[in-house]
């Protein structure tokens, strides 16, 4: 495994290309509502994108023929924007970002409600998210990877109950990244024994995908990039891009709404 240490000019732009992912998905949130279709959305961000001098990292990555990907209710991710159905009322939305500024990649994706959302699809959004926060938390140097997967399974095991078999999809992953759109090293988010140590000047994306139901996962063959859950039950996830840092660890894409902390220090 060959893990990128970033120089001080490269994490600089790692900065500069996080905050911008992150205002990618300030932008475009006024504009989540029902009736709007995903290609609205995508195409809002990808102008947005082009005028801050920057790249949708997604478009014709391995051949996607998109921007952004935005994943639906059961669709856990890489969800292809379309022009029907329209979003509707009770919807569940996960918008991920990614753009390539001055060379380096910023990554981040969010839920959004769509009107009216029942207390257990607004539970598991919750849920999904917190994950993340606490395994951000984690997050410094001399850390074994593996940390954040067992903090993440711990949390959600805790999290279900009577109702709720919530459960961690394994198929996919957080990843390294910088230069390159997913570099090493893969980030479980399920319990694991990587023994990696975290270092100062590692950048990589957290994003627990937690399912309301079954953890298995179904590629839509049609596509070969849409990815939904195998019980037809919604999905939620959140993402990150962070930069390990001498005491800690520092939140790239941390958007202004958020009530997280950019800088953690240990």
């Amino acid at each position: 495994m060959s893990i990128v240490i970033k120089t001080a000019e490269e994490i600089e732009k790692m900065r500069a290309a996080g905050k911008l992912a992150a205002q990618v998905l300030e932008m475009i949130a006024p504009y989540v509502k029902a009736g709007v279709t995903t290609n609205e959305l995508n195409d809002l961000c990808a102008k947005y994108t082009e005028e801050q001098g920057a790249i949708s990292a997604p478009l014709n990555y391995h051949g996607f023929p998109k921007s952004i990907c935005t994943s639906v209710n059961s669709v856990i991710c890489h969800g292809i924007p379309n022009d029907n159905p329209p979003l509707k009322n009770g919807d569940i939305l996960n918008i991920d970002i990614t753009v390539i500024k001055d060379g380096y990649h910023g990554d981040t994706s969010m839920m959004f409600l769509i009107g009216e959302v029942s207390p257990k699809d607004k539970r598991l959004c919750r849920i999904a998210q917190e994950s993340l926060y606490l395994a951000i938390r984690k997050v410094r140097p001399g850390l074994k990877l593996g940390e954040i997967g067992n903090t993440i399974e711990k949390f959600i095991k805790a999290s279900k109950t009577g109702l709720e078999k919530y459960s961690i999809v394994q198929d996919y992953c957080g990843h390294g990244i910088g230069a390159g759109f997913h570099e090493e090293p893969q980030v479980m988010h399920y319990r694991n024994g990587d023994n990696t140590i975290l270092r100062p000047g590692m950048c990589f994306t957290i994003e627990p995908m937690i399912n309301a139901g079954r953890h298995t996962t179904v590629l839509d063959k049609s596509d070969n990039w849409t990815v939904t859950t195998s019980d037809g039950k919604n999905s939620a996830q959140w993402e990150h891009t962070l930069l390990v840092t001498q005491t800690g660890v520092e939140v790239l894409t941390l958007r202004d709404e958020e009530d997280f902390p950019r800088f953690i220090n240990h």
